[in-house]
């Protein structure tokens, strides 16, 4: 059996040149693309919540998403990289699938705050998954410093996901069912 330590490369030399930093680096770009569209998006999705609750839950996370972006220029910076946006097809994907089910639903209703929740919710579980394995990869990595600025992010997003649950469970989704088309 291997210990973690025979699989990590001996140098930062070791480091800074395999495919793993590679991927590493990648990573970060794409999910830095993703959190600063986001950022432009959830102004939007604010404004098209009918319910005060998801209304100030949204705001408040853009404030988290600028944060966000704040500490993934940090985990480059702590890396030596320079803060690079990739174009991340996911979110664009997801943010495309959010304006689509405002315009599909009635202003004002809660079965567009129910769908707005939904579409908020995979983008916290894209956040949390990106976030669970680059925290991952930074620790591989020897990265523990850009380690501990993403598991504080991932740490926010779950957070984040809870609060659209209860929100959601708390009479939106119930509400919604008695609206009709």
């Amino acid at each position: 059996m291997r210990t973690s330590k025979s699989t990590q490369p001996e140098t930062t030399a070791d480091v800074t040149e395999s495919a793993l930093n590679e991927l590493f680096i990648d990573e970060l770009k794409d999910i830095y693309w993703a959190e600063k569209h986001l950022a432009k998006a959830l102004p939007k999705m604010a404004k098209a919540a009918t319910s005060d609750e998801l209304r100030e839950a949204i705001t408040r996370h853009l404030s988290e998403t600028e944060n966000h972006i704040t500490r993934l220029e940090s985990a480059f910076d702590s890396i030596d990289e320079k803060a690079v946006a990739k174009k991340c097809l996911a979110m664009e994907g997801l943010l495309g699938e959010g304006d689509e089910i405002i315009a599909d639903t009635e202003k004002g209703s809660l079965t567009r705050d129910a769908g707005i929740i939904s579409a908020a919710q995979k983008i916290e579980h894209y956040e949390i998954a990106s976030y669970g394995t680059l925290r991952t990869l930074a620790m591989t990595l020897g990265y523990n410093e850009a380690a501990e600025l993403l598991e504080a992010t991932l740490k926010e997003e779950k957070t984040c996901d809870e609060t659209l649950t209860q929100i959601a469970e708390s009479g939106i989704n119930q509400n919604a069912t008695s609206e009709k088309e």
